[in-house]
C-alpha cells in the first residue's frame, strides 16, 4: 500500500496544533538529526525540567520573553 504526500498531510491537519508541532520536530530530526549534546548541556536541561516539574520555576511564555528584549534594547537606543 502507497501512501501520498497528499493523504499523510490530510491527515497531519486533523492533529491538534501541539501534535502538530511535535510532529514537525520529529519529522526535522528524521532529515536533520539534532548534534549530540554534552554532558553539562544534558545534566543543565535536566535540572531545569526537574525544577519546572517540582514548581520550583515557572516557564515565561516566549512573546513575554520576547517583550522583555525588545524593551531593553528600546531604553539602550538600539
Amino acid at each position: 500500500m502507497t501512501v501520498s504526500l497528499q493523504s499523510v498531510e490530510a491527515e497531519a491537519l486533523k492533529l491538534s496544533p501541539e501534535e502538530r508541532a511535535e510532529l514537525i520536530e520529529r519529522l526535522i530530526l528524521s532529515v536533520v538529526p539534532a548534534p549530540p549534546l554534552s554532558a553539562a548541556w544534558q545534566a543543565e536541561i535536566e535540572r531545569r525540567i526537574s525544577d519546572m516539574d517540582a514548581g520550583r520555576t515557572q516557564p515565561i511564555p516566549a512573546e513575554e520573553v520576547f517583550a522583555r528584549i525588545d524593551e531593553k534594547l528600546r531604553r539602550a537606543g538600539a
